[in-house]
């Protein structure tokens, strides 16, 4: 039998810590309770008690100060061990409670009577007791009232019990949905930078939301027969599966181009065709810097840009000027046969170039910002620094926490051949 109890004890304390209600801070909706039991069954005071392994501990209390006694020789902890309605009309004549300080002592409790919290599983949480200084009698309407409260009582606790079970599925479901999207946009972006004599490489990406893929990508190709290399930073339409898609499939469009060592307006012309001819819907769309950059033995570099809706790469000298490449040509994917130009420019040696998307824009110079001269500002205090430092400052900038827009660049600083 005391195995039977202990076996009992132990399930019904797991239920206790289920509901995580011990401690918890002093709540109206049981206060509410208790106040409406006194006021019905014209008692001063009523409680809502929850029995822990060695106390007894009020989760709402109406006309006693105490907020918690001991479990033994607490009424409660008796009350918990039947099924039916613990009730001593008469305390001072009822064997057993002729011994309890709560009626030989102060409080001079004469009446007492509970109904069990129980639970849906039948463990036995605690009580909605009612108690009185003077002898009394309950009727079986009042006794019938007593259990519907506690049964209220109950209720609320499963309510906020499915309720935290729900936050706490909502936020699994959120962190699977960052490591899942976070995984996809990973995949959607170049494990490393490759190696390019004369060229020094970094990039950045930032989403503005975890949960969500985002549209913006960067990319660098080798070529195969040629020294240098061709950089593209984009920003496609759509967020989540619609982005992953289409950043895809510019990725690997633009891939010949390196591969065919065509000129970067030629690889615009051929994804927009892809783009045309292979999605109808209109928002199946984006923009695009792309640039071939060859390294020169003397030192710098011969730059080659074209752009789709895009804004315009910013190239910083060593000196600290600053100035805009390219000539925007049409959104990709938007016209059946656009024309885009190429824009030639040699940079000088310990040259920077910054091919950006507009979440940048905003991040560094404010909500719907379309001017790139706080992005030019930066740029003018890092002239002449390596790739990574630049970077670093551009990402110093960014305000804390979540961007209103995703935000991606690549800085490509100039160096020497070797």
């Amino acid at each position: 039998m005391a195995a039977d109890l202990s076996r009992n004890e132990a399930a019904r304390m797991a239920a206790v810590r289920r509901y995580d209600v011990l401690d918890s801070p002093p709540d109206g909706a049981f206060d509410r309770i208790t106040s409406l039991a006194a006021r019905l069954f014209e008692v001063p005071i009523a409680l809502v008690t929850i029995v822990d392994t060695d106390r007894i501990w009020f989760k709402s209390q109406h006309g006693l100060d105490v907020g918690v006694i001991g479990r033994d020789p607490g009424l409660c902890a008796s009350a918990i061990l039947q099924d039916e309605l613990y009730l001593v009309n008469d305390a001072a004549t009822d064997p057993r409670t002729l011994a309890n300080p709560l009626v030989a002592g102060e409080l001079g409790l004469r009446f007492y009577a509970a109904a069990q919290l129980t639970t849906h599983d039948g463990h036995n949480l605690g009580t909605l007791c009612v108690i009185d200084r003077r002898p009394r009698e309950l009727t079986e309407s009042e006794l019938s009232s007593l259990r519907d409260l506690a049964s209220v009582v109950v209720d609320e606790l499963e309510l906020r019990l499915s309720a935290r079970r729900t936050v706490g599925l909502e936020a699994d479901l959120r962190h699977l949905a960052e490591e899942l999207a976070g995984t996809l946009q990973e995949s959607l972006l170049p494990t490393e930078l490759p190696t390019v004599e004369g060229i020094e490489l970094a990039a950045r990406y930032h989403v503005a939301h975890r949960n969500q893929v985002g549209g913006d990508f960067y990319d660098v190709f080798l070529q195969p027969t040629s020294p240098g290399c061709v950089a593209v930073v984009g920003d496609v339409s759509g967020k989540g599966a619609l982005a992953a898609s289409l950043t895809g499939t510019a990725r690997w469009a633009l891939r010949t181009v390196a591969l065919d060592e065509r000129a970067p307006s030629e690889g615009l012309a051929r994804l927009n065709t892809v783009l045309f001819q292979a999605h109808s819907e209109p928002n199946r769309y984006c923009t695009l810097a792309l640039t071939a950059i060859r390294p020169r033995y003397d030192g710098g570099a011969d730059l080659t840009i074209s752009l789709a809706g895009h804004p315009p790469p910013l190239l910083v000298e060593p000196d600290g000027t600053v100035e805009r490449l390219g000539t925007t040509g049409p959104i990709a994917g938007w016209f059946h046969d656009p024309v885009y130009s190429d824009s030639s420019r040699s940079a000088p040696a310990g040259s920077v170039l910054l091919l950006f998307t507009d979440g940048l824009l905003e991040a560094i110079g404010g909500h719907a910002c379309v001017s790139d001269e706080p992005l030019q500002a930066i740029l003018r205090r890092v002239a002449g620094r390596g790739a990574s430092e630049v970077a670093d400052a551009l990402d110093a900038a960014l305000p804390a926490g979540e961007l209103s827009d995703d935000a991606a660049f690549l800085v490509i600083r100039v160096g020497e051949v070797q």
